[in-house]
């Protein structure tokens, strides 16, 4: 199969792309994602607060709506097992696997949470820990509650948007730990979460040990200015220490010129109209260029 633009990643940035490129004349467009609906990490993100105060859904469904005006492509539960210097990339779903030549290609994979093994925290590995994301999705998407009495380190958006919704299901939420001198997302969420919630925001704080076999039993926290310990009893720490756009799939290419970046894969963006309106603009621009 041969087309003219390939897009990885469904999400607000993959489909603004798609859009931009319609927009300059493109009528070969294929995007392709490996879940089963278009939007991305917008599709758990129930709040509002996306766009004209759209909840994350209505922000993906609004995106998708605009797509349908196109002849873009679009393969759901499809993931891109490689792409080579030749611009060719192998496709693989319940099809089986197939290749594709195309012209241009724009990743738009978004980006993933630092793992518990990219942190300095020692202890044992119990079950209750979980990225902020993980957590995020078990009760938006699955109407799963990650524990009880819930500790979490880091105060940027995710962290405090997870501290809130935690709370209107009933848990209780500790605090939140904080390294540096106050909370590191937007003003309108820790106005909207943490105080507006009265959770309790523990800064120059961190975690430096994890306790409990099989499941968590709590936590050692330090003040990074005392340097004094304590114990701290939870069943459930969630992760929220951080986003690394995703490139793994091209790390290996350099940078051809038919290879472009867009959304939070080319760097994370604090709002989702930003990452929408950069990739529109690179989609765009590719086509206006050739």
């Amino acid at each position: 199969m041969d087309i003219d633009l390939l897009i990885i990643g469904a999400g607000a940035a993959g489909l603004s792309a798609a859009l931009g490129a319609w927009e300059a004349g493109c009528r070969s467009i294929l995007i392709a994602d490996r879940r089963s609906r278009p939007g991305g990490i917008l599709e758990q993100c129930i709040h509002p607060g996306f766009g004209a105060d759209l909840t994350g859904p209505e922000y993906a469904a609004a995106l998708f709506s605009q797509l349908q005006n196109t002849n873009a492509e679009l393969r759901m539960e499809t993931e891109v097992l490689s792409v080579s210097e030749n611009r060719e990339a192998v496709l693989s779903s319940g099809a089986g696997l197939e290749r594709v030549r195309f012209s241009h290609l724009i990743l738009a994979s978004g980006c993933r949470e630092r793992p518990l093994g990219a942190l300095n925290i020692t202890g044992t590995r119990p079950e209750g820990v979980y990225t902020a994301g993980q957590a995020q999705e078990m009760m938006n998407l699955h109407d799963q509650d990650p524990g009880e009495r819930i500790l979490i380190l880091g105060s940027g958006d995710l962290g405090m948007i997870v501290a809130r919704r935690c709370v209107l299901r009933g848990k209780r939420v500790i605090a939140v730990v904080e390294k540096t001198e106050k909370y590191t997302g937007l003003a309108r969420n820790y106005h909207g979460c943490i105080e507006a919630y009265e959770i309790p925001l523990w800064t120059r704080t961190t975690v430096t040990e994890l306790h409990g076999t099989p499941g968590l039993e709590g936590v050692t926290v330090r003040s990074l200015d005392t340097n004094a310990e304590r114990f701290v009893a939870c069943d459930t720490l969630l992760l929220a220490t951080g986003l690394i756009p995703e490139q793994t799939l091209v790390s290996g290419l350099g940078a051809p010129a038919w290879l472009h970046l867009a959304g939070n894969c080319n760097h994370v963006h604090d709002l989702v109209d930003s990452a929408a309106q950069e990739a529109r603009t690179v989609g765009f621009e590719i086509i206006k260029r050739t």
